[in-house]
């Protein structure tokens, strides 16, 4: 199992947003959230990549099987598009970026400073990251804000043999990326009741 959330309670800026959260995701699998915007399912991704900590309820996952990839891009935009890959492969340990340059078709594009890409070729590559990482878990907020249907396609593809090869994503989206036999949870049944005003944090006033 490379999750496994139990009653999970998260917050923001004091204030609960999930309560009672509670799923599995099981290796070579893809689950992907569902619900409004503003639900918190950002808040809910980032707990569990252990990047704030929840309110209550408990979270087992191997921290070091984990990537996680948000709304910024994660490049530098003064290295070309070669040096971004090489920079990430060489923080995890890895040295081989033809994968990730071919899955995300960025091979003409390697000794383009970053800086200079459209927003949808600065998300291929912030996306390529992913697989020079060598981490089987991938929790991904938006992953295709920015990407054409083309580049969706790619991504798609990309998750796909990630999980053909064991890997899992937790993946937070409003489009369909056409995977077959992906779960879905809709965390809007979880979302908490509104605060009654002696509930505040004073810290937050």
């Amino acid at each position: 199992m490379m999750i496994n959330v139990t009653n999970l309670t998260i917050a923001r800026g004091g204030i609960k947003l999930l309560e009672g959260v509670s799923f599995t995701l099981a290796a070579g699998k893809a689950l992907v959230l569902r619900g409004p915007n503003g639900i918190g399912k950002t808040t809910l991704l980032r707990t569990i990549a252990g990047l704030q900590n929840p309110v209550s309820g408990q979270i087992e996952a191997d921290r070091e099987s984990m990537v996680y990839a948000g709304h910024a891009d994660g490049i530098k935009p003064t290295l070309s598009v070669i040096e971004n890959l090489k920079f990430w492969a060489q923080v995890f340990g890895n040295k081989d970026i033809s994968k990730a340059l071919d899955a995300f078709e960025i091979a003409p594009l390697v000794h383009q400073p970053a800086g200079e890409l459209s927003a949808g070729q600065k998300r291929r590559l912030g996306l390529a990251r992913l697989l020079v990482t060598g981490r089987p878990l991938w929790i991904l907020d938006e992953p295709t804000v920015s990407l054409d249907a083309a580049a969706v396609g790619m991504f798609a593809d990309a998750v796909r043999a990630h999980l053909e090869q064991g890997g899992a994503a937790l993946i937070a989206t409003h489009i369909d990326l056409g995977l077959d036999g992906v779960d879905q949870l809709d965390v809007a049944p979880y979302r908490a009741k509104a605060p009654e005003p002696g509930d505040f944090d004073e810290a937050f006033i």
